[in-house]
């Protein structure tokens, strides 16, 4: 299991190459990459703010609740800080199991709890200001369904 929380790009076929070689019985692997989203066409960038050590924890948490209610062989969870440009990939979550079924399940809980309960602030630099994301009610939904 690994959780970074980076400023830096990733290498999306590097990461998800490099968990795949090193999940011995597994039968899938699951990878899945967040975008960041200009819905409006205005966006010039999105600022993301953490507090150190307590965010990790609180992923890894989680991350380690996905591992045992799916018997997951292993799980990674990347995801960006600082300030992204539209189009940049802001996270990525990999999972493996011995069954897809398990490993997609794992990946979309995870997902969801990135999106709707991960401590990150968010905030939307458009050309008409700045503004902080709100949560969202179908962000909740989706997490309220495990």
């Amino acid at each position: 299991m690994q959780v970074t929380v980076q400023a830096e790009p990733f290498d999306l076929g590097a990461l998800s190459n490099a968990f795949a070689a090193q999940v011995g019985g597994a039968g899938a692997v699951v990878t899945f990459t967040g975008l960041v989203r200009d819905n409006g066409g205005t966006l010039a960038a999105m600022e993301i703010e953490h507090y150190p050590g307590m965010t990790e924890k609180a992923i890894s948490g989680m991350v380690e609740q996905a591992m045992l209610r799916w018997s997951l062989i292993d799980a990674l969870v990347v995801h960006r800080h600082g300030l992204l440009a539209g189009g940049e990939a802001i996270m990525m979550v990999a999972t493996a199991a011995r069954h897809r079924a398990e490993a997609f399940a794992a990946a979309e809980f995870l997902m969801d709890y990135l999106k709707s309960r991960a401590p990150f602030w968010k905030k939307e630099l458009s050309t008409d200001g700045a503004e902080w994301v709100a949560a969202r009610d179908e962000d909740e939904a989706a997490l309220n369904r495990w």
